[in-house]
């Protein structure tokens, strides 16, 4: 179950719809930073085989079944923070995040 907070819909949606042909944000996990795992998230114009769709809303959130073990569970919030803004990312998973906040561990 992953879930968006009011301010996250309201800007996933704003961002889906003024692309042409997306039908969701994909969001993911890779290996990369200090901790071993970063978020990723990308439009996403087709669902493939190995997707889970969580739809919120009008918002479709996709997540492929390899990350879905590390976000299960996941908030995500829109954060406005001085000139900086952006996807914060609440996951009952994470046992730490490195000190910049790029990446997390598991």
């Amino acid at each position: 179950m992953i879930t968006l907070t009011d301010k996250a819909y309201e800007r996933a949606l704003h961002s889906i719809q003024s692309r042409e042909n997306t039908i969701g944000l994909r969001v993911g996990v890779r290996t990369a930073g200090c901790s071993g795992l970063a978020y990723v998230l990308e439009f996403v114009d087709q669902i493939g085989e190995h997707d889970e769709v969580f739809e919120i809303k009008d918002v479709k959130i996709i997540i492929d079944k390899k990350s879905l073990v590390y976000l299960n569970g996941l908030e995500m919030d829109w954060v406005k923070q001085g000139l900086n803004e952006g996807f914060e990312f609440n996951n009952p998973n994470a046992n730490g995040e490195c000190g910049c906040g790029e990446s997390f561990t598991v």
